[in-house]
């Protein structure tokens, strides 16, 4: 079938499915909005149109997430009165109301409403556009998310999907290497290479069969970027793929996506089947003689996978480890043959370019880092979720006005950029822009686009610990370097938390930090003393307070401190006796409790149950560490 054929049913199918003359219900239902409860709200939904026996009037249909994961379970909706409403946090009794103010009867629900997608305004609810976390976006690889069914092909192609593919098509292969080289799109994985100089070295390379594949193992901590483009908008990312395959020369692909997404291999593996069916994959596709297919391979969830040659040697059915390079997979990659690897957001972003030019993608961004990119925003920050800016972007914009700041009031203290192997940004940087050249400068990683924001709360030497763990557990062990570095990093970090540091771990901390940094393998033992040596840098006091004064400003380190109750404060609820779970809260009920500090195993369970301010920490009582 021609893409003419697909562009003219593309739109009718769009066309009936945004159709303002009768009621629809859109239902976020990615995995952030199916772990909040989507999938029953969905439920409650057509049970209750069933029994009003209103099923074939009223369209109901999944979409993926739009970012706000904050507000989830989100639900658009569409009533007989013509206007789009988006709500919040909507549950099954929630779903019932709406239904029956907002679907039949066109009364919008406002104090359940976030914005006002279409149509006249809700009193008190702002436009969509004017959402405090939507202000300051430019939507490239988000631009379909949230907005279509992510399982049908027709809603992709009537908002220009695979336009990109046919133009690419038409241009041949240098012509689609020279747009994306113009379009100054540079790597979203992490290490920030051009892609177009990555497609001349692939094409360049020797060889009859060659091969492209999408790395879609995201395996930080808190970063769900790349799951949620695959679960809301799997085409774009496979159109981006047969792009690549295209300029490179290759007859196969791989999108390698790890077994823990289960959703997101659900809509690759359909999307698949339909490229298939249309003549967007296989033999000839869109009648250009270029022939093309992509098999799914899942990923056990190795971390170390999202390095390319360990990705490679995974789907070759071997352990997934590192091997020196050169040689380059460029020039020998899966099964000894040259290949190229992009990463889920590279892709989605070369479809777009092709399909609306370089000059368009390149207007954002900086002078050395073009375009736009993804974050997801993690840890203590009022509003979660996904967002997607220009490269430049200062980070306070990113965290205080989009993110909305720190949540419950708390006072700011530092963010992680670019995953477990970031580095951790104190407050007087958060100016910095985020973009390759200035990341780098203080000391942190774009990475694939994490960003996790810490509180007062948040202790600095415990964070590293923390991040030290993750990357302790996941390093292959293929290099000493890397494999002994964690080990010891993590033995010094955890000495210092429970209260055995010594000022001279400080100098053997910075010395194993940038030995790793110099003589590992692969970039998971490169960029793992990150952590470690920002927090160092920005705040060498927390490590002197726990080496030297044996305390943990924020509490966090339990073998540093201990509870107590201030009888000034304490009127003997006996809340926190409740929820100590060794009884080591002594007291009657009216009259101050105490804590039995040989009892106490600083769980701190009492102070979250005290609604009175009444139960803090104080440093324990214990002789300064000589140094």
């Amino acid at each position: 079938m021609s893409l003419n054929n697909l562009q003219a049913r593309a739109a009718e199918s769009w066309a009936a499915f945004v159709r303002t003359d009768r009621p629809r219900i859109l239902v976020g239902a990615a995995t952030c909005g199916r772990a909040a409860g989507a999938m029953q709200v969905l439920a409650a939904f057509r049970e209750h149109l069933e029994k009003r026996g209103l099923s074939n009037q009223v369209l109901v249909a999944e979409v993926g997430c739009n970012g706000l994961c904050y507000a989830e379970p989100l639900v658009e909706i569409t009533g007989s009165d013509g206007r789009r409403v988006l709500y919040q946090q909507v549950d099954e009794k929630l779903a019932v109301k709406l239904l029956e103010s907002h679907v039949i009867d066109g009364e919008p629900v406002a104090k359940k409403a976030l914005a006002v997608v279409e149509g006249e305004t809700v009193r008190g609810v702002p436009p969509l556009s004017r959402l405090p976390m939507l202000r300051g976006q430019v939507r490239i690889i988000l631009r379909n998310c949230g907005v279509i069914d992510p399982t049908n092909l027709d809603h992709y192609i009537a908002l220009g999907g695979y336009s990109g593919l046919a133009r690419a098509l038409s241009q041949g292969p240098l012509g689609v290497i020279e747009e994306i080289r113009a379009a100054g799109l540079r790597g979203r994985g992490g290490a920030g290479f051009p892609t177009a100089q990555k497609w001349t070295l692939a094409r360049n390379a020797p060889g009859d069969q060659k091969y492209v594949i999408c790395n879609a193992d995201e395996g930080d901590p808190g970063a769900f970027m790349n799951r949620s483009v695959l679960e809301s908008d799997p085409h774009s990312v496979l159109e981006g793929l047969t792009i690549a395959a295209f300029a490179v020369g290759a007859g196969v692909g791989y999108v390698y996506v790890r077994a823990e997404y289960p959703l997101a291999v659900q809509r690759v593996e359909l999307a698949i089947r339909q490229m298939r069916e249309n003549g967007l994959l296989g033999s000839d596709i869109l009648g250009s003689g270029f022939s093309f297919d992509i098999r799914i391979k899942q990923g056990a969830g190795a971390f170390v996978c999202g390095e390319e040659t360990a990705l490679i040697a995974s789907i070759e059915g071997r352990r997934g480890m590192p091997r020196p390079r050169p040689p380059f997979p460029a020039n020998c990659g899966l099964f000894g043959r040259p290949t190229n690897i992009n990463n889920v957001e590279t892709l989605a972003a070369a479809a777009a370019i092709m399909a609306r030019g370089a000059a368009w993608y390149a207007q954002h961004g900086t002078e050395k880092s073009r375009g736009t990119k993804t974050f997801s925003l993690a840890g203590r920050i009022q509003r979660t979720g996904l967002i997607e800016v220009p490269l430049g972007t200062p980070l306070r914009r990113i965290i205080e006005d989009i993110g909305g700041g720190v949540a419950g009031g708390r006072k700011f203290k530092a963010v992680q950029t670019g995953g477990p192997s970031g580095g951790c940004i104190p407050a007087r940087l958060l100016d910095t822009p985020v973009d390759y050249e200035h990341l780098a400068e203080v000391g942190s990683i774009m990475g694939s686009g994490g960003l996790v924001v810490m509180d007062e709360d948040s202790c600095m030497v415990d964070v590293a610990r923390y991040f030290l763990t993750f990357t302790e557990s996941e390093s292959c062990g293929k290099c000493v370097p890397c494999r002994m570095g964690t080990q010891h990093l993590l033995r010094i970090l955890t000495d210092i938390c429970e209260g055995r540091g010594t000022r001279a771990q400080l100098e053997q901390l910075h010395r194993i930090g940038l030995t790793m940094r110099k003589a590992s393998l692969c970039g998971l033992g490169q960029t793992a003393p990150n952590p470690v040596l920002t927090t160092l840098k920005y705040f060498e006091d927390e490590y002197l307070a726990h080496i030297e004064a044996g305390h943990c400003a924020a509490g966090v380190c339990r073998a540093l401190i201990e509870f107590c109750i201030d009888p000034e404060k304490c009127n003997g609820c006996t809340a926190c006796a409740l929820a100590c779970p060794v009884a080591a809260i002594e007291g009657s009920r009216r009259t101050a409790h105490r804590i039995a500090q040989d009892l106490c195993i600083q769980c701190g369970s009492c102070r979250t149950a005290c609604k009175f301010d009444a139960v803090s920490f104080r440093p324990r009582t214990r002789q300064p560490v000589s140094v």
